[in-house]
């Protein structure tokens, strides 16, 4: 994934919508206190270890709010962090400064923290050849930055919305008459329709991870709150026909030990709504 417009969705019309949100018809604290020919220079800086991710988001909304600013950004995103570092300097007009910094800070806070839970996810996994995948459980209207955030973290992003791929869910299977009908139905769709999508299907038990290997004409297996043995079996039972998916209330506690049965990826909606943001300062030092 690449940290660009995707699907329509502009990070220049994000920026303009959260700041008519914040400043409305003006930011009058600032107005009325500080000069407006007033300078100043401000830093950036992290007071938690993690993996520090938003950078690039900072300086688009630093711009925006006032093209003048100059900003120096001083570590790479995806990088580990420490209390202390500095990772970006912006000097210009300190009214725009301070407008811009709850923005900044908001969206580098959240993203620096779905980094951090994703790599202590990643590095649960290390010596195995599974991988973590995130959700749609985002925030809405923020999600290509939680998801940019996974991918700082080394985590992989699964589908970005309803559009890019097909996953028949339990209520799809259950809605469509069974497993075979909705296979049925959705490789029937993408004839009619000419669109080229990977199909997803959720199975919740042996019996129907055998139904879909009976059916086939998928390319993904989601194996939804299986246990770790019996997550082993339908790995064994699949036989490497199909991408497999492991989800459901995995944590990282127990993701190691569901990693151990071999499934290609494990997906986590914990990385983005559980979360916890990391604690970051922006003060103006002069």
């Amino acid at each position: 994934m690449e940290f660009t417009d995707y699907y329509g969705l502009s990070i220049k019309d994000f920026i303009e919508n959260a700041l008519r949100e914040d400043v409305g018809n003006g930011d009058h604290t600032s107005l009325s206190t500080i000069p407006e020919s007033s300078l100043g220079v401000a830093n950036v800086k992290v007071k938690e270890t993690g993996i520090i991710a938003g950078l690039v988001l900072a300086d688009q909304i630093l711009n925006q709010v006032d093209p003048t600013l100059i900003v120096k950004v001083l570590v790479a995103e995806g990088s580990q962090v420490k209390p202390g570092d500095i990772v970006m300097n912006v000097e210009g007009n300190t009214r725009s400064l301070l407008t811009a910094e709850r923005l900044v800070l908001n969206c580098m806070q959240r993203m620096s923290g779905i980094a951090t839970l994703t790599r202590k996810y990643v590095d649960e996994l290390k010596g195995t050849n599974t991988k973590v995948l995130d959700t749609r459980k985002t925030t809405p209207n923020f999600r290509i930055f939680e998801k940019w955030a996974v991918h700082l973290g080394g985590g992989v992003n699964h589908r970005f919305g309803l559009y890019d791929m097909i996953l028949i869910k339990d209520n799809h299977v259950d809605a469509a008459g069974g497993i075979e009908n909705a296979i049925e139905r959705a490789n029937e769709y993408l004839k009619q329709t000419g669109k080229k999508l990977k199909i997803e299907i959720e199975t919740r038990s042996l019996e129907e991870v055998n139904r879909v290997l009976k059916t086939g004409k998928v390319d993904r297996i989601m194996l939804d709150n299986f246990t770790p043995a019996l997550l082993k079996e339908a790995i064994e039972l699949i036989d490497k026909r199909y991408e497999t998916e492991a989800s459901g209330g995995i944590t990282i506690e127990t993701i190691r030990s569901f990693a151990e049965s071999g499934v290609d990826f494990i997906s986590v909606g914990a990385l983005t709504h559980s979360h916890k943001s990391l604690d970051i300062s922006m003060k103006i030092v002069k």
